[in-house]
């Protein structure tokens, strides 16, 4: 049996069968161009004849794709057949993709149709198909709910009707690893005994599976039949699809390349894919965003979660050594940036592992004071803490002395009900240049609040809103949130920005108080002082910290010699 595994890619056909997805046609293109990049052997385009919206689709891909099969779905009837292959003419490996069901209980209450007619059925269908190609592929819809010995039969005769590829679909998601395996096995058998084991083994026929996920078992059910002979597997980027989803590509495709042991130990040889992993991530958030299906933290190789580490306990193992909690290199599938994740359950060594990764290269003592002031201040507040509020810790132990800006009064009106927008008076205190005021008019509250302090100390958000009128630098909100610690209405609410400057400088800010606006004018003000801080003394800061930790060194290496 050979060992190359092809990737029948559906995100385009089954994966925008999923409620609520509807791509248009650049989306469609960009999806296509991203999986020939990502090594997919075969892309199905869409269904032609369930509208013009798709035989358009199919016929476009056909003719922009290039080294990559473009198979299109048809149904086992004389128009569907004739339709795909209108729809694929253009496409250098065209492949007619038929199907019927075979199960009793979509002949029963679906087709109405017996046995024997079904048999008919298929068989003309891929007879049909191969008058326009060679490369017909036949599937056996609801093939794990179906009948063992009737779906042979159906298998043998598309088989000797021509069809290079034959799909054992669960189309429900009903079937378990155990019992799909058990099936495939006894399909490669029949078809050997049936005179095709050469073509088994030289891969001129092979024997696909396309898996939903009900369940949950979609992976697990294509693994197991790759195990019992399978070599295509029918898949999506991120699992997409009808229901619960199809099978995830890029898990069936890191088990086949992480496990390679194990494949190789039961079946004598490593099976590989065409697919290349580093363009798995960049796919993945493609299909994310244009077909505006999330792909949840924790979903395996892609979830934002699945290379994140924030206890303390796993942080310090991988920074030790990366095997020990993770079984693959995050940038072997398209990841960047480091693994460590800042949160509450984050210890000495994650921050000091994080720090050194921003440059910073702290002393002992040094980083006790910024550990002691992180848990005390932040760990607790952000769910996840992103580098520059950890470097903000930095400005506020080493540098706050010299921040230049205080708050001195403010007050906001807000009306609910009228047409008049919030207004917001700020005074505040630079320590250069004195106290100064200033007025501003915002969407919101916090948006009035925040202009007047960027107004009072010579900054502005964006163009301004004021025609002109306002002169400044000008910083970009990159990010703004807030959350209450504790409940009810007396909760204290905690805000916290983070700011970038013309030079792409960035800085964070957080604010606690008991009214959110005041909390906002508290973590903008913050902000801005830690990002003067920085420009002023930021440079020298990290030259001084840096000393210290290399005179701390040089005493702990002097040490045994002293003894």
């Amino acid at each position: 049996m050979i060992n190359r595994v092809f990737i029948f890619d559906t995100t385009l056909r089954d994966g925008e069968q999923s409620p609520g997805v509807s791509l248009n046609m650049a989306q469609k293109i960009e999806i296509g161009r991203a999986l020939v990049d990502l090594g997919v052997d075969v892309i199905e385009a869409g269904f032609p004849v369930a509208s013009p919206g798709d035989f358009e689709a199919v016929r476009t891909l056909s003719a922009e794709l290039k080294g990559v099969e473009i198979a299109a779905l048809a149904r086992a009837n004389a128009r569907d057949i004739e339709t795909a292959w209108e729809a694929l003419r253009q496409a250098e490996n065209p492949r007619i993709h038929t199907f019927i069901a075979t199960s009793d209980i979509h002949l029963e209450y679906k087709l109405r149709k017996s046995r024997e007619e079904v048999l008919r059925l298929a068989e003309e269908a891929v007879k049909l198909a191969r008058r326009f190609t060679s490369n017909v592929e036949f599937s056996a819809e609801d093939a794990t709910r179906s009948d063992r010995e009737y779906l042979a039969q159906v298998v043998i005769t598309v088989a000797r009707a021509g069809a290079r590829v034959i799909n054992i679909p669960d189309t429900v998601g009903y079937t378990v690893p155990h019992e799909y395996h058990s099936l495939i096995a006894f399909l490669v058998e029949r078809l050997k005994e049936a005179g095709f084991g050469e073509a088994l083994e030289s891969g001129d026929l092979r024997l696909s599976v396309h898996c939903h996920n009900d369940l949950g078992l979609a992976v697990a059910n294509s693994v197991a039949a790759l195990l019992a002979g399978a070599r295509q597997v029918e898949c999506t980027v991120n699992g997409i699809g009808e229901r619960a989803g199809n099978a995830a590509m890029e898990e069936i495709v890191m088990i086949l390349k992480t496990r390679a042991d194990f494949f190789r130990e039961k079946l004598g040889t490593a099976l590989d894919t065409g697919i290349r992993t580093q363009r798995i991530v960049p796919t993945s958030q493609l299909v994310s965003r244009l077909t505006g299906m999330f792909v949840q933290p924790n979903k395996a190789i892609v979830g934002a979660n699945a290379f994140a580490h924030e206890s303390g306990i796993h942080q310090h193992g991988v920074i030790a050594h990366r095997l020990t909690y993770e079984i693959m290199d995050r940038e072997s599938v398209g990841w960047s940036g480091s693994a460590i994740v800042l949160g509450k359950h984050s210890g000495r060594h994650a921050v000091d592992y994080k720090l050194k990764s921003l440059g910073w290269k702290l002393s002992r003592q040094a980083l006790s004071r910024v550990f002691e002031r992180f848990r005390a201040e932040i760990k607790d507040v952000l769910r996840r803490i992103p580098d520059e509020y950890l470097e903000g810790i930095l400005y506020d132990e080493f540098l706050a002395d010299r921040y230049r800006y205080r708050v001195i009064s403010a007050q906001v009106s807000s009306l609910y009900g009228t047409s008049l927008r919030p207004i917001a008076q700020v005074e505040v205190e630079d320590r250069e240049e004195g106290r100064r005021i200033a007025m501003a008019v915002g969407v919101g509250s916090v948006d009035a609040a925040f202009k007047a302090v960027a107004r009072a100390l010579g900054y502005i958000f964006g163009e301004g809103e004021d025609k002109g009128e306002d002169k400044g630098e000008k910083l970009r909100l990159v990010d703004f949130h807030i959350d209450a610690l504790g409940r009810g209405t007396e909760a204290e609410g905690v805000c916290g920005v983070i700011l970038e400057d013309a030079s792409g400088r960035r800085t964070a800010g957080l604010g606690r108080d008991g009214d959110i606006v005041a909390a906002g004018i508290k973590a903008l003000v913050n902000a801005l002082n830690r990002l003067e801080a920085s420009r002023e003394k930021g440079e020298d800061l990290r030259r001084q910290l840096a000393r210290e930790a290399e005179e701390e060194q040089k005493v702990e290496e002097a040490r045994p010699m002293c003894r």
